[in-house]
């Protein structure tokens, strides 16, 4: 199927790493300039560009100056900007339920997630207001869908990207015309490189797949797939305001 995205310019931000590395990958295959958004991985991001003919662009999206600037830097680099995938994000690995979940942590997770999502957004669609096209897409969890215990904090941050936001900026996006989109993907429970390397106890994947229709964990190129297929107008024009879930058709989670 073609998706006509040859000669197209993408952004990923968070695109150094895990997920976001799949999707830089998954869109160079396709044709387009990918400018690698990193944080903090900027020696992976280097490599990763250059592996894909593309360029590296730091900031931290947390900062608004600098999340601010992200976007007029990679136009500036790239000619233009047609795709944006606002990836990044950051999971605390330590449990804490509400009764146990530190304010300073709570903000931190909100900043790293919703507040960099939301910055890449408004950034974006600045951008696009300017040239009437572009497509938008958000990275949420299934966490946002079900609710993560131990992890509201997370959990809260990517519900919130997925309603609040998508909804609200995919009918923000209308005022511009209809060659803008926003969309979201939803990724379940997924084998990123790192986890694979740490690990995974086999009675976690039987918990984590006992809702799910198909028993395996997602991999980071199953979400990078719909990632780039939600980016397409070729073959997803008529899609905005939708969360793409890719999690193997999961129903909920296990409550201990």
């Amino acid at each position: 199927m073609d998706l006509s995205l040859t000669g197209a310019r993408v952004l990923v931000t968070g695109g150094a790493g895990g997920i976001g590395t799949a999707i830089v990958r998954a869109f160079a295959a396709e044709g387009p300039a990918v400018a690698v958004h990193y944080h903090s991985s900027g020696e992976a991001a280097e490599a990763l560009a250059a592996e894909v003919g593309g360029i590296a662009v730091g900031a931290d999206l947390t900062n608004e100056g600098e999340a601010d600037g992200l976007i007029p830097r990679v136009v500036n680099r790239l000619g233009g900007l047609d795709v944006c995938v606002a990836n990044a994000g950051w999971y605390p690995a330590e449990d804490r339920p509400v009764w146990e979940l530190a304010l300073d942590r709570w903000r931190e997770v909100v900043d790293r997630n919703l507040t960099a999502a939301f910055l890449t957004a408004r950034g974006f669609l600045t951008h696009a207001a300017t040239t009437g096209k572009g497509s938008l897409v958000l990275v949420g969890s299934t966490a946002g869908e079900f609710g993560e215990a131990g992890h509201a904090d997370y959990a809260a941050a990517k519900g919130a990207i997925m309603t609040g936001l998508l909804l609200s900026a995919k009918n923000e996006a209308a005022r511009i015309g209809d060659g803008v989109r926003v969309n979201a993907v939803a990724p379940g429970w997924t084998v990123t490189p790192k986890r694979a390397a740490a690990g995974i106890d086999p009675s976690h994947v039987d918990r984590a797949t006992s809702t799910m229709a198909r028993k395996q964990l997602a991999t980071p190129e199953d979400v990078a797939a719909q990632v780039v297929f939600l980016s397409s107008d070729a073959v997803s024009a008529h899609l905005t305001g939708q969360v793409v879930t890719v999690a193997g058709g999961m129903e909920g989670r296990l409550i201990p």
